[in-house]
């Protein structure tokens, strides 16, 4: 990944955390995007820039199109032209579906779907002139899998599904790859307290094969895969870091 400008969204914790430290640590300059975990997203690039290559940490929200065009505008400037964007910012509101506001079903959607989308416009203009590119987002196997009392994050990553693979065709005659990594149980903050919650952890050892959580790290492994040209014959696949989740099966 040397001399390889990576903008990583949704980077202060979490998934992002991991796949902003690999990419970094793999070569990369990383432009560590935050909405939230300021001060975690700023010791991620001090760090990064003091070990690797020049990084910096920038805030934006990845709803906002006068957000994203200003932040792929400043990376550029500052880092050069983005070669790599891993689509990785995220939320969730859960509640049963007829319960759902409007409110909540809109800012989901507007941050894990559409946010994929502008980022993915923006950054895929500035590889389009460059030549080519590789654009990973971060879904989930909800993008297959039903989610109860998470309509709207089923939706959106169902949504994430469809974009990859329309945006895979379209992109490929510009030499840019687009791919999906979609997690299963992962032990992030976000998981605090269904990882700290006895039944769930009883759940988990059930229904993933491999019977426990998996840590960011092992999604960053993925993503670094699909980042690089190591993955250069790889467009329009979903890559699925779950345990073998989406392949629990019982005795009927």
């Amino acid at each position: 990944m040397d001399g390889v400008v990576a903008l990583v969204t949704g980077a202060g914790s979490g998934i992002g955390h991991a796949v902003a430290t690999r990419l970094g640590r793999e070569g990369a300059s990383v432009a560590v995007n935050y909405f939230g975990y300021e001060d975690e997203a700023e010791r991620l690039a001090e760090e990064l820039s003091g070990c690797c290559a020049r990084s910096l940490a920038v805030e934006a929200d990845v709803s906002s199109a006068g957000d994203v065009d200003a932040m792929v505008a400043r990376v550029s400037k500052e880092l050069g032209p983005v070669g790599v964007l891993v689509n990785n910012a995220g939320i969730n509101a859960p509640a049963p579906l007829l319960d759902v506001t409007d409110e909540d079903w809109g800012r989901v959607l507007a941050v894990n779907l559409t946010g994929a989308f502008l980022c993915l416009r923006a950054c895929g203009r500035v590889m389009r002139k460059a030549g080519g590119g590789s654009i990973v987002n971060v879904s989930s196997v909800h993008e297959d899998l039903p989610f109860p009392d998470g309509g709207a994050y089923a939706a959106s990553k169902g949504g994430l599904r469809m974009l990859m693979r329309n945006a895979a065709f379209e992109l490929a005659p510009f030499g840019i790859r687009v791919n999906n990594v979609a997690p299963g149980p992962i032990a992030t903050p976000a998981n605090k307290e269904a990882l700290e919650d006895p039944e769930t952890k009883r759940l988990v050892q059930v229904v993933v094969p491999l019977a426990r959580w998996g840590e960011p790290d092992e999604v960053a492994e993925v993503v670094l895969f699909l980042a690089s040209d190591r993955s250069r014959y790889v467009t329009g696949a979903t890559y699925s870091v779950d345990g073998g989740l989406l392949r629990h099966t019982e005795p009927v």
